[in-house]
């Protein structure tokens, strides 16, 4: 059996990993398209219609409307474009971060992997969320591209102690000493023949990450700090519907259950990522 035989046998395995995948599709692509066949219909998420204001959800507006008249569907599908761009790239960068340094520690060793794991566990032992509030306060950086950089900044501590222990275990195997009796430099070492070998579990937890940066930005959402109007993601959306969950109670519920929905799904498929990719790790 090969290589990739076996790792489809043991995905398919997993099916409410298989499952939660398919639900995560029609999500991202109800929001990749799904505002664009609303246009073609004339609705949109920025058309203001005070004289219909905050109507449930009927026939005409699946989702209901919010204060403004503004249809809830297309303003919950155009909120997860921005959810899911922030979980994908933050983790990319959160990604890169945490492969770089923990990669650079292992393969260093000896007091540079002593010395740059120990500014890991002093990180760890704050409070990232709150220093992460402390420093967009201070800045008072409001942009998207800095949203995705702080969260991206705050998310890579996990990711290098998996690619260090993952380095670890393999800089002194045999196929790394052939490179080295061949001239490779560290570089080209890890480049070619460590980081390869070792990408089942980090893309594994990259999986797992997502879901976690979506999280915090509606948390920073909630707070004021996460994405700004005009623009709105699933954290503003909750936001709005939170003030006004007593008068208009969909305006909350149908943003948080498809954010819900959307991070239950992530973390299913993470988990059957993983354990795809890494069958130790079941």
């Amino acid at each position: 059996m090969t290589a990739r035989s076996e790792l489809g046998r043991r995905w398919r395995g997993h099916r409410m990993a298989v499952a939660c995948g398919a639900v995560l599709a029609v999500v991202v692509v109800a929001c990749a398209f799904g505002p664009l066949v609303a246009g073609a219909f004339g609705i949109d998420a920025t058309t203001i219609d005070t004289a219909l204001g905050a109507a449930p959800p009927s026939r005409a507006h699946w989702f209901g409307t919010d204060a403004l008249g503004r249809d809830m569907l297309v303003r919950v599908m155009i909120g997860g474009r921005i959810a899911i761009l922030v979980g994908v790239i933050a983790t990319a960068i959160a990604t890169v971060i945490g492969v770089t340094y923990g990669a650079i520690a292992a393969y260093a060793g000896g007091r540079v992997d002593n010395l740059m794991m120990r500014v890991v566990d002093a990180l760890y032992g704050s409070p990232a969320v709150v220093l992460l509030i402390v420093v967009m306060a201070i800045t008072g950086a409001r942009s998207l591209g800095a949203l995705l950089a702080w969260i991206g900044a705050i998310s890579w501590l996990t990711t290098a102690r998996i690619t260090r222990g993952q380095v670890l275990a393999l800089r002194d195997r045999e196929f790394v000493e052939a490179a080295r009796a061949l001239g490779a430099s560290p570089g080209r070492i890890l480049a070619r023949h460590v980081l390869p070998s070792a990408a089942g579990p980090v893309i594994g937890y990259a999986t797992l990450v997502v879901p976690q940066v979506m999280i915090t930005e509606a948390f920073l959402s909630f707070l004021g700090l996460g994405v700004q109007a005009p623009l709105a993601s699933w954290g503003t959306l909750v936001t709005e519907g939170s003030s006004q969950i007593v008068v208009y109670p969909w305006l909350l519920v149908v943003p948080g259950a498809v954010m819900a929905i959307a991070i239950l799904a992530l973390t299913f498929l993470g988990d059957g990522v993983r354990d795809a990719l890494d069958p130790r790790a079941r």
